[in-house]
């Protein structure tokens, strides 16, 4: 049902993936509706508004909108908006769910006591996602109040200096459950992280990993996807 919530406007789009049923919760649903999408697309902004993922230069790509719906969706009961939960967005790329994640945790107004760290290992999509931020008021406030921190660094290790996290989202392939992020989680806590199977045939699944209060670890496979690889600098 993916490939029919295309849309030519973001607020079509958005109300084509509710339609669907791949955003069901509406706070989802008002926190995707609230960030453009062509300002995360640079590269194709006539094709922002489909639902496929799109090149956003340095051989990256930003995933398929209903991708970001369902890592939103599966996070969302660990990032209760008025807690202050700490996220911690890994291959953050263009900005784009860094600041869908951040609506979440800020609440609309962007005046929560939420904050998301957006990590990517290429200087030159950091410097791309403050400045697609930037392009809209929200974004300039979730920036000049710290609510949203982006750098550069390695996601196979996370940031453990802004942890722990109550939600972790990976965005691109790891080659393995990297236990260093398992450790970031805060108890209880989640992480949605793809991973390369080790069949031998190339596939990759979403694994939903939660911590709970006690600090036990359950891990579950999800559903089958294709990601760029969790990957050190080019």
């Amino acid at each position: 049902m993916a490939w029919r919530s295309s849309g030519r406007t973001n607020a079509e789009l958005i109300t084509n993936l509710f339609n669907a049923g791949l955003i069901t919760s509406p706070r989802v649903r008002e926190s995707m509706s609230s960030v453009d999408r062509a300002h995360y697309c640079p590269s194709s902004p006539l094709a922002a508004y489909e639902d496929s993922p799109q090149p956003i230069g340095f051989r990256a790509t930003i995933s398929a909108p209903h991708m970001h719906a369902s890592a939103a969706e599966s996070l969302l009961p660990f990032m209760p908006e008025d807690a202050g939960a700490n996220v911690l967005d890994i291959g953050s790329g263009s900005g784009y769910l860094t600041h869908v994640l951040a609506n979440l945790v800020c609440g609309a107004d962007g005046k929560g006591d939420g904050h998301v760290v957006g990590v990517d290992h290429i200087q030159g999509l950091v410097d791309m996602s403050r400045e697609n931020m930037r392009r809209s008021e929200e974004g300039r406030r979730l920036l000049d109040t710290g609510r949203v921190e982006l750098v550069v660094g390695d996601g196979r290790k996370g940031y453990p200096e802004g942890g722990p996290y109550d939600a972790i989202h990976v965005g691109a392939a790891a080659a393995e459950l990297h236990q260093s992020l398992v450790d970031q989680l805060k108890a209880p806590g989640r992480m949605f992280i793809p991973v390369e199977d080790k069949d031998g045939w190339g596939s990759q699944w979403i694994w939903v990993v939660d911590k709970d209060k006690d600090g036990k670890v359950t891990k579950k496979r999800d559903m089958g996807v294709r990601y760029v690889p969790l990957t050190d600098a080019p």
